[in-house]
């Protein structure tokens, strides 16, 4: 993907933190959320559904419809909800 989809990368000055997803270390701009965060690096498959074993990923981005729970920090957490901050630690649901 070419381009920096994050927000912050055209021009307005946010701190960069560090978090690992799927034990991956990654970087994102602080005030992201974690959805958007993966999204911006290319990262569609946010959990596995248990039904079809199909990928899911972030569908509304505003906590409505649940495709983007993962685990954060060990607790089922729903991704776009959740503001990336320095050492979270994501995984994604199986």
């Amino acid at each position: 993907m070419s381009g920096d989809l994050h927000i912050g990368a055209a021009g307005v000055w946010r701190r960069k933190v560090s978090f690992s997803f799927d034990g991956e270390q990654l970087n994102a701009y602080e005030g992201e959320t974690l959805a958007a965060a993966l999204y911006a690096q290319g990262r569609r498959t946010l959990r596995i559904s248990r039904d079809d074993d199909g990928p899911r990923g972030a569908f509304c981005f505003m906590g409505i419809c649940q495709e983007c729970v993962v685990l954060i920090d060990g607790r089922q957490t729903e991704a776009c909800r959740t503001p990336v901050r320095e050492g979270l630690v994501a995984e994604r649901l199986r």
